[in-house]
């Protein structure tokens, strides 16, 4: 069974940084793409980040793009949202998120992902 937990949320001014982890267990972490999504009260989940098993690509949402850094340690089993510059439209729920095979790319589509951590708040205040 593939579990997820993230931590590393939390309240911040906007222009402020925060880290979020996703530890992983269940299965072989490193064969497989990692993601990120998030969810605001009223919206749809969206897509924020994926990287590929080796961590050699990495694919952002525009809204995140240059501010956002995924990555991830697989002897550690974990991946890692960097987020700098925040903004109060980042406020959501942000879930990790692990897909149910290897595709042989990297899903952005959240219908392409199976498992799913509990999820962190992160909060931007203006």
């Amino acid at each position: 069974q593939v579990q997820l937990v993230e931590s590393g949320g939390g309240l911040v001014q906007a222009g402020g940084s925060l880290r979020l982890s996703c530890a992983a267990s269940g299965r072989t972490f490193s064969n497989y793409a990692m993601g990120w999504f998030r969810q605001a009260p009223g919206n749809e989940r969206e897509f924020v980040a994926a990287i590929s098993k080796s961590g050699g690509s990495t694919y952002y949402a525009d809204s995140v793009k240059g501010r956002f850094t995924i990555s991830r340690d697989n002897a550690k089993n974990t991946v890692h949202l960097q987020m700098n510059s925040l903004k109060p439209e980042d406020t959501a729920v942000y879930s990790c998120a692990a897909p149910y095979r290897d595709y042989g790319f990297v899903p952005r589509s959240r219908y392409e992902y199976a498992y799913w951590g509990q999820g962190t708040q992160v909060t931007v205040s203006s």
